[in-house]
């Protein structure tokens, strides 16, 4: 039988502590920082990463270089006879189609799995994947049964400051200019990797609402018959993201409810303040 390999991206969120615990490579998505390029907990912590933005510094992402990819992946072959990529979404980066295009040059030793999720969806899949492959399934069809089961999710997030979302194109000016006059928060969801609105309400609390009727909607009707995850995300301070947690924990007390922060490498999208609710099938 075929040794398989599971690989991921940070976009997901796994931290290389969690990565090491589940046997699982980890592929680094670089950020910048004023130009100058970072990965997040090797030239940057998180703490410093936010202290750098409430300092105005300029934030963007990019795909990681092709000779990094190769190397993660030469790496992980070293060790299994295959491997399993999943990257973030190919509705939310063209990394994906890159990591598709490269994947050919390895032939067949290399399946990517655009299964269209991103952070705590997305490490969900792994989880799912390395439970497929210690099942006994081949390569072929753990990639199956990651697209079959890819819309299988939903994320809701509210932010704090729309003008994150103004930079990335997210949102019109005009719009972000409103809605910080009117405290008006936009309630986002992720549905099939696409970042659409889902509602626009005036506060924290009405969107904090909003997130928890949506999930308990989505409970309800769309995932009535399956078992189901439930996970909240967060970025910046912790300690929000704890009360945050404790709140859906509440809210939903028969799931056990977990909490990560949204890597760097997405909240150079969507700023500090960010509050994120997903649940997707438990396999």
């Amino acid at each position: 039988m075929q040794k398989i390999g599971i690989v991921t991206d940070t976009n997901s969120g796994m931290t290389a502590q969690e990565a090491r615990e589940a046997g699982v490579a980890l592929m680094p998505m670089p950020f910048t920082v004023n130009g100058r390029d970072y990965v997040e907990n090797v030239n940057m912590t998180y703490q410093e990463f936010f202290e750098r933005l409430a300092g105005g510094a300029n934030v963007a992402t990019s795909q990681p270089a092709p000779e990094s990819v190769a190397q993660c992946w030469d790496a992980a072959l070293a060790q299994w006879d295959q491997i399993i990529y999943i990257p973030m979404s190919s509705a939310l980066s063209s990394s994906c189609q890159s990591a598709a295009l490269f994947a050919q040059d390895y032939g067949g030793r290399v399946l990517v799995a655009d299964n269209r999720r991103i952070s705590i969806s997305q490490k969900q899949s792994v989880y799912d994947a390395l439970k497929w492959r210690d099942a006994g399934l081949s390569a072929e069809e753990i990639l199956k049964n990651l697209m079959d089961t890819a819309l299988d999710t939903s994320i809701y997030l509210t932010v704090d400051d729309l003008k994150y979302l103004k930079r990335g194109g997210r949102i019109t000016p005009s719009v972000a200019a409103i809605g910080t006059v009117l405290n008006i928060k936009p309630v986002l969801q992720i549905q099939g990797g696409m970042l659409d609105t889902y509602k626009k309400v005036r506060g924290l609390h009405a969107a904090q609402s909003t997130m928890l009727d949506a999930v308990l909607k989505d409970l309800d009707t769309r995932f009535a018959d399956m078992p189901m995850v439930l996970r909240t995300a967060y970025t910046g301070d912790a300690d929000v993201g704890r009360l945050w947690n404790s709140q859906v924990q509440a809210r939903f007390p028969e799931y056990q409810v977990t909490g990560d922060p949204l890597p760097i490498s997405i909240a150079c999208h969507v700023g500090p303040g960010v509050l994120a609710l997903g649940l997707m099938r438990k396999i």
